[in-house]
């Protein structure tokens, strides 16, 4: 990602790559054509992300991709958005551009929350992303030891310790929500 630049109008994507890379305690992402910060996540955030990751790729189809971190831009000119946890199927994977970020949402968004990141901005990515080719979205909250789960059909559960959250995208599927916080 790139540093922080004032600007006067919609910055685009193209822009925004030509500013300098970050480096620090804060990254920068291009959301609605403006940059913001976002803070690097602390390690409680980071152990969750990498556990989310190894238990996801254990039921991913061949050829498909689950990243941390993984950028994408849910709309192609003002956005450049960062996930924690991403899933793309065999078929995106394939068809993704790997001299550019994934074009649209990737099909499961995944954000871990922490204290830098407000409920109008996960909102804000929750819809956006489901509106842009996400056919999940997760919100797992580590205090509460729960995930939320929203779909790009408007429905949205919460699963609790003891719950298994159904992977529609991998086939059959569950995931103990115990696993995501041992």
């Amino acid at each position: 990602m790139r540093m922080a630049a004032t600007t006067t109008h919609l910055m685009t994507v193209e822009e925004f790559r030509k500013l300098p890379e970050d480096t620090g305690a804060v990254y920068h992402e291009l959301r609605h054509g403006e940059v913001v910060a976002v803070t690097r996540p602390k390690l409680k955030q980071a152990l969750i992300q990498s556990r989310v990751r190894g238990l996801l790729q254990q039921f991913a189809p061949t050829d498909s991709l689950v990243e941390s971190t993984m950028a994408f831009r849910p709309l192609p000119e003002h956005e450049l958005w960062v996930a924690d946890i991403a899933y793309l199927s065999a078929e995106r994977f394939r068809q993704a551009d790997p001299e550019d970020n994934i074009r649209g949402a990737p099909e499961l968004v995944i954000e871990v929350l922490s204290p830098s990141k407000t409920a109008a901005e996960i909102l804000d990515k929750e819809q956006l992303c489901l509106a842009n080719g996400a056919l999940e979205f997760w919100v797992v909250d580590p205090d509460r030891h729960h995930v939320r789960v929203s779909t790009s059909h408007g429905n949205a559960r919460i699963y609790g310790l003891g719950d298994d959250i159904p992977l529609a995208l991998f086939g059959n599927a569950r995931l103990a929500v115990n696993a995501l916080f041992e």
